[in-house]
């Protein structure tokens, strides 16, 4: 199985919660590059080396700080990038509150070009069902036999959303089993518009989508035109609901049927304290993007934000939980 090298740049405080987001992300067997370590072993007076040679100090004077870690050269991993990006800036939004030069949080492919794995994973999405309702098909692929499934068009461009990533597998087969026909539902963290796209095929009336990328406004319209949903029946924004008071402000009050949020751990346990300005009474809250070892802490906020566990849901490690807000 071929790997693609991903290197984040980050600052020395920034170390921490960089590597904690991306084990929030699945990923394990991170290479740490801290160049302060190069700079105390030089001026330590009582290491063990005589000598240290130039060319090693050059080549450690140009390293940037920063981890290391590797993604599956296919569709799979394309989209774990994806999703690693986005938790990534959606942490970076939050460097002011958090008091941190988190660095640029930038991701180079080093072993790849980023344009052209960009387009070879293209030829491992194939059309695929999801749940018992739902067929996903690339918006470039044709159907080979006729389905009685909803066929969802997507094409996630740069944005996570394919539908292959267990966690957005989990949280649509829950939608599958939640959503009601002229329901109405926020997705908060859309990336391609997948889930809330998928709610709206479902014969949900009316869905807004939230996200921190701008890029998922064009990206998200553009597979909603692509599925014949009228721009009047969705609504995509960007910016972080967390931080932004305008923007939580924008869907206060609202009272949504369902709220979908496919992130990670904790943004989802922060979101338990705003989801209640957004949901009815009774109303549905699907998170998904948990880690295994994380289902615990997201369990013990949803108790304490006043949810009620209805599903829970697991594969390979991932967790969805749909909740129901009791008021």
């Amino acid at each position: 199985m071929e790997w693609i090298e991903v290197f984040v740049s980050t600052s020395q405080m920034g170390l921490e919660p960089v590597e904690a987001v991306l084990y929030e992300c699945g990923l394990t067997g991170l290479m740490i590059h801290d160049t302060s370590d190069f700079a105390e072993f030089l001026e330590n007076p009582h290491r063990d080396w005589d000598y240290v040679a130039d060319e090693l100090v050059e080549e450690k004077e140009q390293l940037v700080t920063g981890i290391t870690f590797f993604v599956r050269d296919n569709l799979y991993g394309r989209e774990q990038l994806a999703q690693i990006k986005s938790a990534l800036a959606a942490v970076k939004e939050s460097e002011k509150e958090l008091d941190l030069d988190l660095g640029s949080l930038e991701l180079t492919m080093k072993n790849v070009q980023e344009e052209d794995w960009a387009n070879n994973w293209k030829k491992y999405f194939k059309p695929f069902p999801v749940g018992e309702k739902i067929m996903i098909k690339p918006s470039w692929e044709e159907l080979t036999e006729a389905t009685d499934k909803v066929v969802l068009k997507i094409d996630p461009g740069h944005i996570f959303g394919t539908g292959t990533h267990e966690t957005t597998q989990l949280c649509m087969e829950l939608i599958e089993t939640y959503v009601k026909k002229d329901d109405m539902v926020l997705d908060i963290g859309c990336g391609s518009g997948i889930l809330s796209i998928a709610s709206l095929l479902l014969e949900a009336k009316e869905a807004d989508a939230v996200d921190i990328d701008p890029n998922a406004i064009n990206i998200a319209y553009e597979n909603s035109d692509m599925n014949d949903i009228p721009r009047e029946k969705y609504h995509v924004c960007a910016g972080n609901i967390l931080e932004d008071a305008e923007l939580h402000q924008k869907y206060s009050g609202k009272k949504y049927d369902m709220v979908e949020a496919n992130i990670v751990a904790d943004i989802i346990i922060a979101l338990t304290k705003q989801v209640p300005d957004y949901i009815k009474d009774g109303g549905i809250f699907l998170s998904s993007g948990i880690i295994t070892e994380r289902k615990e802490d997201v369990l013990a906020a949803l108790e304490a934000g006043n949810f009620k566990v209805e599903a829970i849901r697991e594969k390979n490690g991932w967790v969805a939980i749909a909740s129901r807000f009791e008021g």
